[in-house]
């Protein structure tokens, strides 16, 4: 007896394409925001000099990371470095993607994270969906992100942040739950509302495991500028994908070395901006 063919493949196809038939109104304003978003901040960006840019950066990364003079200087050689390499309008494309991929993925996992922790029905409809979107290959994202967007950024910007959102829900979701049965009986005890209860206690208490959350977006949405860059995202991605293409083994190593010190910079400042429990 022969299994029957379901065509599963072109059930999804029908569905991309009905989508992008029916709101396709919708898509082109989310659209022409993420463009603004992604333009907007690469021209805030690149309004400094690179050698300004760089002490200002420094500076700030030296308060931010609790007074840390290491990171400061690591941040400020690393960004001269790529500047000597005549990479620097590039990267500042990448980091402008990378931040707005971030602030959207975690603008949407926060609260979801937040949502499933406090409703048990969410939180099984929600957890398959991760799990389907942390196994299926990157590559796949990028097929109705070009179908409703197009060529560039803004596909680019939409698969990243559908492949980085996961772990910002994850662990959200972890932290509220792990908040202590203690501290939210004191809190009930006190007549604090739910929203009360939720930014002064456990919001509070759940701060470490959600900024490695952050941590792990902001991680991911790094790892993805390379594949973004297959449809038509610029930035070093772009750099490294042409050296591919082109065997040129040192314009790649150079543009994987530049993303290996912004994800360096942010790594280590995600890190230290986070309190300790």
């Amino acid at each position: 007896m022969e299994m029957p063919d379901l065509k599963i493949g072109e059930g999804a196809e029908l569905i991309v394409y009905w989508v992008d038939d029916y709101f396709g109104f919708l898509l082109d304003a989310f659209s022409e925001f993420i463009d603004i978003l992604v333009s907007g901040l690469k021209d805030i960006l690149m309004f400094l000099p690179p050698m300004v840019f760089t002490i200002v950066a420094a500076l700030l990364v030296y308060f931010l990371a609790k007074r840390k003079a290491g990171i400061a200087i690591g941040t400020a050689v690393g960004f001269l470095l790529i500047d000597s390499m005549g990479l620097w309008n590039l990267a500042i494309e990448t980091l402008a993607l990378v931040l707005s991929s971030a602030l959207v993925a975690l603008t949407i996992g926060i609260p979801l994270g937040i949502l499933t922790a406090k409703n048990e029905f969410v939180f099984h409809i929600i957890k398959p969906l991760l799990d389907f979107m942390q196994t299926m290959p990157s590559f796949v994202y990028l097929i109705p992100a070009v179908i409703f967007f197009g060529l560039g950024n803004v596909p680019g910007l939409v698969a990243t942040v559908v492949f980085a959102m996961p772990p910002a829900i994850r662990l959200t979701n972890l932290g509220i739950r792990q908040v202590p049965v203690e501290l939210v009986e004191v809190a009930d005890a006190f007549g604090t509302t739910p929203l009360q209860k939720l930014v002064k206690v456990e919001l509070p208490v759940a701060v470490p495991t959600i900024m490695a959350g952050v941590n792990q977006c902001i991680m991911l949405s790094l790892s993805m500028v390379v594949i973004a860059a297959m449809i038509g995202a610029r930035g070093l991605g772009y750099q490294v994908l042409v050296g591919i293409q082109r065997v040129d083994i040192g314009q790649g190593f150079e543009a994987g070395l530049a993303i290996v010190i912004i994800a360096i910079v942010l790594d280590r400042l995600t890190q230290n901006l986070t309190p300790r429990k």
